[in-house]
C-alpha cells in the first residue's frame, strides 16, 4: 500500500522543467507511488494501476486537461469500488484554476510535500472538502467530468490564445493579457477572424426548470468551483437552485463592463444587471451551430440538433492544501 499515488503528465507545460525535481523527491520518499503518462489516453490504465496500491490520496501533477481526464477515470471507471480516495491537485499547467480553488499555489514540490505531511500526520480528514463535478454529455460513450467550462466568445479567445499566442513563446500571463486585449479590441470594433479572434456566434443556453436565453455572448462560464476567473467567488452568489454556477454576458461592451464592475465591487449575482445572466442549476443544455466549449482544457463543439448536456454529480472528496 502506498500513502500517496502521484500521476504525472510529462507533456504538461510546467513539467518540462519540473519533472526531474518531482522524480528526485519521489525517489527519496518510497511511500509515494509515481506513475507517468505520455498521453491522456494512458490515464485509464494509470488509474487502474494506481487503484491496485490502495493509496490514501491521489495527487495529480499536470494541467487542467490532465486533471479532467483523471477525474473522469477516477469517478466513472469503477477502479476503487465506487469510493476513490481524496484528490490533491498540484499547481501546474497554464491556468491552474482547479489547483487554485483547492488552495494549491506556487511551487508544485511544496504542494506535494504538503500532501505527504498531511498523510503522515494522520490529519487528512480535517482537510478533505467536497465538490460537485460537471458531467458533460456530448453523445459519447460516457460523460466527461470536470469543474470549469468556458464557452461562447470566451472559448474562442481561449482557443485563439492557444493556437496563435502560445506559439510566440511569451510568458503565460502576458499571453493571456494579450489575447484578452485583442479579443476586446475585436469585440468593440465588431470585427473578427484573420489575425483576430472570430466573431461571437449565436447560441442557446437552457437551464432545466429555470428557462433559457438566446443570443451572442462574450462570456459563458459554468463551474462548480468556488472561484471563477477575475477572482469572482461563487459561493456567496445569490440563488440556490443547483450546484453548477452559470455566468453569461451578452456580446456588448456595456454588458461586459457592467459584469466586470459588479465583480470588482463584489456584488455580482446580488441584483439583476442588463445583459448579465448569473444563475445556478443542476442541468444545463447548450445548443448552437458549431459553437465551442472548453471543459478543463478539452474542446467540445455543439452541432445542429444535438446539444451539449451538463449535469452536476454527487459530491466527491478533494484535499485542500491551504493551511
Amino acid at each position: 500500500m502506498a500513502s500517496v499515488a502521484l500521476l504525472s503528465n510529462p507533456r504538461s507545460t510546467g513539467n518540462r522543467s519540473l519533472l526531474p525535481r518531482v522524480r528526485e523527491y519521489c525517489a527519496a520518499h518510497p511511500d509515494i507511488f509515481h506513475y507517468e503518462v505520455e498521453h491522456v489516453d494512458q490515464i485509464g490504465e494509470a488509474i487502474r494501476t494506481i487503484a491496485m496500491v490502495s493509496p490514501r490520496v491521489v495527487a495529480i501533477n499536470g494541467g487542467d486537461g490532465t486533471v479532467q481526464a483523471a477525474l473522469t477515470e477516477l469517478y466513472s471507471g469503477g477502479h476503487f469500488g465506487g469510493s476513490p480516495p481524496p484528490v490533491a491537485v498540484l499547481p501546474n499547467g497554464k491556468t491552474n484554476l482547479i489547483a487554485l480553488d483547492l488552495g494549491a499555489e506556487g511551487d508544485p514540490i511544496k504542494a506535494l510535500r504538503r500532501v505527504v505531511e498531511l498523510v503522515e500526520a494522520g490529519s487528512l480528514e480535517d482537510h478533505v472538502i467536497e465538490r460537485q463535478l460537471i458531467a458533460l454529455d456530448s453523445g459519447g460513450a460516457r460523460p466527461v467530468l470536470g469543474m470549469f467550462l468556458g464557452g461562447a466568445y470566451l472559448a474562442d479567445v481561449m482557443l485563439y490564445c492557444r493556437n496563435r499566442i502560445y506559439p510566440l513563446g511569451l510568458p503565460n500571463g502576458l499571453s493571456h493579457v494579450l489575447a484578452a486585449i485583442l479579443g476586446l479590441f475585436a469585440m468593440v470594433l465588431g470585427i473578427g477572424g484573420g489575425r483576430l479572434p472570430p466573431k461571437p456566434q449565436p447560441m442557446t443556453v437552457s437551464l432545466v426548470r429555470q428557462g433559457e436565453f438566446k443570443g451572442k455572448f462574450s462570456l459563458l462560464i459554468i463551474t462548480t468551483l468556488e472561484k471563477l476567473l477575475l477572482s469572482i467567488r461563487t459561493s456567496d452568489a445569490h440563488g440556490t437552485n443547483g450546484h453548477m454556477k452559470l455566468l453569461a454576458t451578452d456580446s456588448s461592451v456595456g454588458a461586459l463592463f457592467r459584469m466586470l464592475g459588479a465583480a470588482w465591487r463584489g456584488t455580482l449575482g446580488q441584483k439583476p444587471l442588463e445583459g448579465v445572466h448569473f444563475q445556478q442549476g443542476d442541468e444545463i443544455h447548450i445548443e448552437g451551430e458549431r459553437s465551442n466549449v472548453i471543459l478543463d482544457g478539452e474542446i467540445f463543439e455543439t452541432s445542429g440538433g444535438r446539444p451539449i448536456i451538463l449535469t452536476s454529480t454527487q459530491p466527491v472528496p478533494f484535499l485542500r492544501l491551504a493551511a
